[in-house]
């Protein structure tokens, strides 16, 4: 046995490596997703949380055993002098792992690191016009960057959650970003469950993205932030915002793009109570 295994290609020790270390990540996952939240984080989201409090017995559960793997495996970190707390790290874990609930969880696969700033931010922004290439700052709420982190600031993810009827909440913006870019491109169309659904979920996302964008440039209201209307990928993170937040307006708005999402998410918030 010793002979054969030092005669074994490197390619065959690094592929038994991989598999091994995938298999104690999916019994670590299934032991925390089992194991009840701390009674210390309970508080926390209970008033950071306002959407835990209109949910079902069994997707709390569910929501405890999905923040435990977040908190596990996810790293934050702290910018501009702030300290990261308790607090911080679940509020953050519980909003983005409500996107989690109900499906099979990936776990936001390509995401590390959340960086959280004490206040809104200032960040550097590069474009190009015209063949010139323009340098710009601007002020930001919240990133989700492909293939890197998560930013956030802090006040903003305190702010959206002090009122959830105004379906603005920058974690679940940034993350429903980080489902759309799990397969390597930012275009409002995330990884579904079957590829019959991309059909339909084009035709509806499509349909209410150009209606959203003739309510900006006739500046007549919408149930859903004008924001939206910049491209498809803000879009899907707006509805996604809207969706949880506004159930029932969204339903009674735009029925379609509703049933897209219930079936995206594998959720009906507009029965919480």
């Amino acid at each position: 046995m010793t002979a054969i295994y030092i005669a074994a290609p490197a390619a065959a020790l690094i592929t038994l490596y991989i598999i091994a270390k995938r298999a104690m990540r999916r019994a670590n996952r299934r032991r925390l997703m089992a194991r009840p939240l701390p009674d210390k984080y309970v508080p926390i989201i209970e008033k950071n949380v306002p959407l835990y409090g209109r949910m079902p017995d069994d997707l709390k559960h569910q929501l405890g055993g999905l923040v435990n793997v977040f908190l596990a495996e996810k790293k934050f970190e702290g910018c501009g002098g702030l300290e990261i707390t308790d607090e911080i790290r679940v509020t953050i874990a519980a909003q983005a792992c409500i996107l989690l609930l109900n499906r099979k969880p990936r776990f936001f696969p390509k995401l590390t690191t959340i960086l959280v700033y004490p206040h809104t931010y200032v960040a550097n922004t590069v474009s190009s016009n015209g063949g010139i290439t323009v340098e710009d700052r601007s002020v930001r709420l919240g990133e989700s960057w492909q293939g890197g982190p998560v930013v956030l600031a802090w006040d903003s993810v305190i702010g959206g959650t002090s009122n959830v009827a105004d379906a603005q909440n920058v974690v679940i913006h940034e993350f429903a970003h980080q489902l759309d870019q799990e397969d390597g491109t930012a275009d409002g169309a995330p990884i579904l469950e079957h590829r019959s659904r991309y059909r339909a979920w084009a035709d509806v996302l499509s349909s209410e993205y150009e209606a959203l964008q003739r309510k900006k440039s006739e500046h007549r209201r919408s149930v859903m932030s004008k924001y939206g209307a910049t491209d498809p990928a803000e879009f899907f993170a707006v509805a996604t915002e809207t969706f949880f937040e506004k159930p029932r307006q969204m339903q009674k708005r735009h029925p379609e793009l509703y049933e897209e999402l219930k079936e995206y998410y594998k959720l009906d918030p507009g029965r919480w109570r």
